[in-house]
């Protein structure tokens, strides 16, 4: 039977009233989850932490603002108007970003954003040592026990920082100002374009360490045309291979980068 028919069948049976008394009750009856449909996938993981002015940045202030312009009692409708730096939040980093010539964030082919997740778990390491930086040896033992990484792919960075996110711990600022948490090592970047990796990730505020004098990695990385993804969420609910990340980049004109929605399919 069509949709049109069983909705006039319907009708029919409950009346006007009863009509709208079921799509009030609709309405109100919480959101079922779906299952996931696509064949080969069981679960999808969100990478994305949600954004507020209160979300933590790399130079300490906050980076996003938030100003209601439209009320649905007077005007019909919500409506806030944004304003926002563009590295904020869980946010893309454009090759624009640390090259003159570099593509901006709009110009990133769509087909380098869906690929393999290959996610390097370092939490141990980077609890003992917040200033850890993934080495050329940390890919060689994670390849030996998972295969190598496969061309296309973006390497995550676990380091358990997502999990610091509303504390000072995220940011992790020492006396003197500089910040300590987990990066990739600058020799590690040529080693992944060797690999022909698509993007990189972390769930710290950067792809370099904390404290790093010269954002080498970010150079190296993103001045070969590739991109990066910082502040991950939920990189520890997923396997070290085998799950394929979504990077929902920004199509801003221009932009160097932007907040964005990650998610991953395992």
């Amino acid at each position: 039977m069509c949709d049109a028919c069983i909705m006039r069948t319907v009708a029919a049976k409950l009346g006007r009233r009863g009509v709208l008394a079921a799509v009030a009750a609709a309405a109100a009856a919480p959101a079922m989850a779906q299952p996931v449909r696509t064949a080969g996938i069981s679960r999808v993981v969100d990478l994305t932490h949600a954004l507020s002015p209160s979300f933590p940045t790399f130079g300490g202030s906050p980076a996003i603002e938030m100003e209601q312009v439209n009320v649905l009692a007077k005007d019909g409708y919500n409506m806030h108007r944004l304003s926002y730096v563009e590295h904020v939040g869980t946010h893309f980093d454009a090759p624009l970003h640390f090259s003159a010539g570099g593509a901006p964030v709009d110009a990133i082919p769509v087909a380098q954003l869906v690929c393999p997740l290959v996610v390097l778990d370092v939490r141990a390491k980077a609890a003992a040592e917040p200033d850890y930086q993934v080495t050329p040896e940390d890919i060689a033992a994670h390849e030996a026990s998972h295969g190598r990484i496969p061309q296309g792919a973006c390497l995550a960075l676990n380091a358990g920082w997502d999990a610091h996110v509303g504390t000072p711990r995220f940011r992790n600022a020492d006396a003197g100002g500089k910040l300590r948490f987990p990066g990739f090592r600058p020799d590690v970047a040529p080693l992944l374009l060797g690999r022909g990796a698509a993007g990189v990730a972390v769930d710290t505020l950067s792809l370099d360490h904390g404290s790093s004098p010269d954002f080498a990695f970010h150079v190296a990385w993103l001045g070969a045309g590739k991109w990066g993804l910082e502040c991950a969420a939920n990189l520890g609910q997923l396997p070290a291979t085998g799950a394929t990340i979504v990077a929902g980049a920004p199509k801003i004109a221009g932009g160097t980068g932007g907040p964005g929605r990650a998610i991953a399919l395992a």
